[in-house]
């Protein structure tokens, strides 16, 4: 008999406005739990304690429009946030300072999160974000904000905005590589340093409204507004390829994430629930039915102590659910 999905471990109340976005961060104490940072509709980012369970700062520096990615850097001393005010924000949270440092002017006017890439000289990233032609995406060294190179597909391609952006270094490759998920429903592969496109994926018939990408094993996933979910592989060659489709029961997957250990894909869903299935070989393994509204996006903690990874569920219903499932070690 198949075992009842399980219930959250808690739920966190008090955004005040639907969830858009959630990014865990590992504490530098050993055996405290990681804080988790909300983005809301309302504009504010709050910073959970999730021993407390309740917000431990609110920061407001988005003129309260829509927060839809956050993401910590070195640490949890600095935060980007990134809104529809077309700024995206630098905290740093250090000594209870709950102020923007610095901010950065953007041109697009969607829903695309930025990405970052850390690796390399300390104290400086990458970022990639949405550029000023609907089809562009612009890549800045920060925190000096000094352009990199501006990705542009050819003249014939059209492929529509940006929707989904993720930054990545391999290890067999010197410089950075970049997917994105366009408007048209295609993946594409680009090389940072020539500016150009390494392989072109048409996956979706829809716009793909979020993707994640093992670079272990060489292989991502994106989901649109319709109801099928693809896992696509990067061969040596670089080339983009159709591994598998999943069809699910209702359409419409807002965010993908794949567990850090590469054991869980959880998918959030405009159905009200989160799905996760065995990431090797996409088999569905619960459906987590908690949220009254459509659920806006999912992500893992860091893999800090096996047995202990947490999950959460940000929805339009303005809660967040915490899960901890197939934790077993």
């Amino acid at each position: 008999m198949a075992l009842a999905p399980p219930s959250p471990q808690f739920v966190l109340r008090g955004s005040q406005s639907a969830v858009n976005t959630l990014h865990f961060s590992c504490r530098s104490k050993a055996h405290s739990p990681p804080l988790l940072f909300s983005g809301s509709l309302g504009g504010l980012i709050h910073v959970w304690n999730l021993e407390t369970r309740r917000v431990d700062t609110t920061l407001d520096g988005h003129a309260g429009q829509s927060v839809y990615w956050v993401k910590t850097l070195e640490g949890q001393h600095l935060l980007l946030s990134q809104g529809r005010d077309l700024k995206l924000c630098l905290w740093d949270l250090a000594e209870g300072r709950n102020a923007p440092v610095d901010s950065l002017s953007l041109d697009s006017v969607g829903f695309c999160k930025g990405s970052v890439l850390t690796e390399g000289t300390q104290g400086c990233w990458l970022l990639a974000v949405p550029g000023k032609d609907m089809d562009e995406v612009q890549v800045l060294d920060m925190p000096s904000k000094t352009s990199v190179c501006t990705l542009k597909p050819e003249a014939g391609a059209k492929v529509g905005m940006p929707m989904c952006l993720e930054l990545w270094k391999p290890a067999s490759s010197s410089g950075p590589l970049l997917l994105a998920g366009y408007e048209d429903g295609s993946v594409i592969l680009w090389d940072v340093s020539e500016r150009s496109v390494l392989s072109r994926l048409a996956c979706h018939e829809e716009p793909v409204m979020s993707l994640d990408f093992d670079s272990g094993r060489a292989r991502g996933v994106s989901g649109s507004s319709e109801k099928v979910l693809c896992v696509w592989s990067l061969d040596e060659q670089q080339n983009l390829k159709v591994c598998r489709t999943q069809e699910l029961t209702n359409p419409g997957i807002a965010d993908v994430a794949i567990r850090p250990d590469g054991k869980i894909l959880a998918t959030a869903g405009w159905d009200h629930r989160i799905r996760l299935f065995g990431w090797k070989q996409l088999k569905p393994l619960a459906v987590l039915d908690y949220h009254s509204a459509a659920v806006h996006c999912v992500a893992f903690s860091d893999p800090g102590r096996p047995g202990e990874q947490l999950l959460a569920g940000g929805s339009k219903d303005q809660r967040i659910s915490v899960w901890s499932v197939y934790n077993q070690t």
